[in-house]
């Protein structure tokens, strides 16, 4: 057999192996793994190290440079398991011991992901970067709650470094604020909070490092969309821990055609008041603000309504954050939607009781 048709038909016998190599298609139950993305350091310094792992993961696992640095603007490709999701955790650690961090972040809609100055922070010297359940502070060492104090209760949720949000008849008339993150330990409100009337939302300052920022859903919400509420109602009567609730966004207004707010079919109670309105990709779109007086509408109607309750839209309070100074984390919604279980355990890290004292 001449040489060049030799050379030919063996090309073509390794046409089959090549076309065994694409990852498997997506299910709903699991996406497929994502193709090579990349991390790009727009941080303007030398990284030292580099930690990707599937968000939720306690630790930060090993570190990805340990060959070299990642000068600015160089890029480093990685390809995940095809078992690790969609959604990851990321971190540079720089040469002067800063570290960038992005969580949360949609590898699958977002090919490439940049940390930039904006996610720099500066580690607190006595504590590790990040563990699954950080101590208690030694007895007597943090905040003690006033037991002769009149109290009242409700949720919050963090959006920056040190940063909570919540609403502002929650902490209205407070002499003190003290807030209980998910790690157990008990943080003091730095007054005085700013606050809109308007929108009825407060922002706290809550040194200490209250817990990861949630990130804003920036596309539209619709009518019927799944939600998830996230929060500590009735307390002292129901569990001392967070509750979940699921529902749908009912309208796209308020009572009395509010455009500040939704109407949802989640049921929220007192105490609920601040924490997050999540939609199934772990994104906030609202914060929860109220509920419908169910007896004073049965006394004038004669019936008695089913899970009327508000949010205020996520939307409004990116432009309070805004008009605070602040730069809120943002992200679309796009994908397969995630369980609810799921869309909890993103928000539990994040969502803090807060007592009210007076």
């Amino acid at each position: 057999m001449p040489r060049p048709l030799r050379l030919a038909l063996a090309a073509l016998a390794a046409l089959p192996l090549l076309a065994q190599a694409p990852a498997p298609s997506p299910t709903l139950a699991q996406p497929a793994s994502p193709e090579a993305f990349r991390i790009v350091n727009g941080t303007g310094a030398d990284a030292v190290a580099l930690h990707a792992v599937r968000s939720g993961r306690p630790d930060w696992g090993s570190n990805l440079l340990s060959r070299g640095l990642l000068a600015p603007d160089a890029r480093f490709a990685l390809r995940p398991a095809p078992s690790a999701g969609c959604r990851f955790d990321l971190r540079l650690v720089l040469e002067d011991g800063r570290e960038a961090v992005l969580r949360e972040q949609d590898i699958c809609a977002n090919r490439e992901v940049r940390l930039a100055n904006a996610a720099v922070v500066t580690p607190r010297p006595d504590a590790p970067p990040r563990t699954p359940q950080p101590p208690p502070p030694a007895a007597g060492g943090g905040p003690q709650p006033n037991t002769g104090a009149r109290v009242a209760s409700g949720t919050g949720f963090v959006v920056a470094r040190d940063v909570v949000l919540t609403n502002q008849h929650v902490v209205e008339g407070c002499n003190r604020i003290l807030v209980r993150t998910a790690d157990g330990r008990t943080l003091a409100a730095t007054p005085p909070a700013r606050v809109d009337q308007r929108r009825d939302l407060a922002l706290l300052t809550v040194p200490g490092d209250p817990g990861p920022p949630l990130t804003f859903r920036t596309n539209e919400v619709r009518r019927g969309e799944a939600v998830v509420t996230y929060g500590f109602p009735l307390s002292g009567v129901l569990s001392s821990g967070p509750t979940l609730t699921t529902g749908e966004v009912s309208a796209l207004a308020g009572m009395q055609d509010n455009p500040v707010q939704f109407q949802i079919s989640a049921p929220v109670q007192p105490g609920n008041s601040g924490g997050p309105l999540l939609d199934r990709q772990g994104h906030v779109v609202g914060i929860v603000v109220s509920k419908l007086n169910a007896q004073r509408i049965a006394a004038r109607t004669g019936d008695i309504p089913q899970n009327v309750n508000f949010a205020v839209k996520g939307t409004e309070a990116m432009d309070f954050l805004r008009r605070a100074g602040l730069t809120p984390l943002a992200a679309e919604s796009l994908g397969v939607d995630r369980s609810a279980a799921e869309v909890g355990e993103t928000a539990h890290r994040s969502t803090l009781f807060i007592r009210c004292e007076r």
